[in-house]
């Protein structure tokens, strides 16, 4: 190579430097600046397409709870108000007057049952009718006697001994009006629970509803024969009123009293929230899970509310007013809670904060933040970079 070309050579290496790879650039707002004596701080371009992803709102006074409960929880049944419907003699059905669903009120006719029993119970009770009739006639005829008797003897007319006698079968005749009039009483009874009457002439038994409610369970068809008095045919529950059962931390149930409200939220009802009132807390802690079962009656006047339907209640005592933001306004960020307070038109300040409380969707800021500052409320996520 000639001497011109070696020159020209050695310009073009030289001009060239050396050969490293050039680092990639960092978004501006992937790493917060810090500043002097302040929070950390995140500046975006004015033509920055993650300003329009953001949304800014205030801080607001809220009145929110520092004692608020919050468990899940479950609608049951209030066993006060379920009834299981037996037979109240053996006998075949003849016919079944309900469905599953049917509403009913007390003392509807929900079966007929065949039986020889109803014209047994009948008959009973006419006996004893007839028994009480025959013992009253007993003690006056007794009465007289006795009357008679101790007036002879007061005139020295007859010994001792028929005194005695007479005194004895009065007394007996006085047993037998109590046995008989015992008897008639249970008869009664009896013709009521089986739904008859004294002169009834039939063979069958009407079995009525004892509550009123809805049929929830059948278990019982026309033309079966049943033995069995302790099985239940069906079941009816007044709904009208249910219950919400929760569990509740140990740690908690202090916050609860007998008598209070609690506030019941169901995943059936998005948005709405339905109040309860404490009827119940158990007197023991469920091992496990280290919790009491507390139930709230919850008035369903209108049949929305069904049992086993899942949700959660709120519960709680005293207030206080505090700033308060949404939830997904607070962030987590090296071991602690974090809000982004807008300092400028793309300028964000990454602000530490301590939660005071909860409450639904709100979270009360005991310090960090002041009533009327802006904060990102949504999409902060986007400006802070991953740990």
């Amino acid at each position: 190579m000639s001497a011109r070309g070696w020159s020209v050579a050695l310009w073009l290496i030289g001009s060239l430097g050396p050969c490293r790879p050039r680092a990639p650039q960092r978004d501006a707002a992937s790493t917060p600046a810090a500043v002097p004596g302040g929070s950390p701080q995140i500046e975006l371009p004015a033509d920055s397409p993650m300003l329009s992803s953001l949304k800014i709102g205030e801080v607001t006074a809220r009145e929110l709870s520092t004692d608020e409960v919050v468990s899940p929880a479950q609608l049951e049944i209030d066993p006060g108000r379920l009834s299981h419907v037996l037979l109240p003699v053996t006998g075949r059905v003849r016919e079944v007057d309900v469905r599953v669903g049917d509403r009913v009120a007390a003392g509807d006719v929900l079966l007929v049952l065949d039986s020889p029993e109803a014209d047994a119970a009948i008959a009973h009770y006419e006996q004893s009718e007839a028994d009480v009739l025959a013992a009253r006639a007993g003690l006056v005829k007794a009465t007289a006697d006795r009357e008679r008797v101790h007036g002879l003897f007061a005139h020295d007319a007859v010994a001792r001994k028929e005194v005695d006698n007479v005194d004895a079968a009065h007394a007996e005749a006085r047993a037998a009006l109590v046995r008989s009039e015992a008897d008639r009483r249970q008869a009664r009874r009896r013709l009521g629970l089986l739904g008859l009457r004294a002169g009834d002439r039939r063979d069958t038994i009407s079995v009525r509803a004892p509550i009123a409610g809805k049929v929830l369970e059948l278990h019982v068809a026309p033309g079966e024969f049943h033995s069995d008095t302790a099985q239940p045919l069906m079941t009816i529950a007044d709904l009208s009123v249910v219950l919400v059962t929760a569990d509740v931390p140990e740690n908690l149930i202090r916050f609860v009293g007998l008598g209070e409200s609690m506030q019941t939220e169901l995943a059936a009802y998005p948005g709405e929230t339905f109040a309860a009132k404490v009827v119940r807390i158990a007197d023991t802690v469920e091992p496990k899970t280290r919790t009491i079962k507390v139930q709230a009656a919850l008035p369903n006047p209108d049949g929305r509310l069904r049992p086993e339907m899942f949700g959660r209640v709120r519960h709680s005592r005293a207030t206080t007013s505090m700033p308060a933001v949404p939830q997904s306004a607070v962030l987590h960020r090296d071991g602690g809670d974090v809000v982004l307070v807008e300092r400028g038109p793309g300028r964000f300040e990454v602000r530490p904060v301590r939660i005071g409380a909860r409450s639904g969707e709100w979270l009360g800021l005991a310090e960090g933040a002041k009533v009327g500052e802006r904060v990102v409320i949504d999409g902060g996520l986007l400006l802070l970079p991953s740990e």
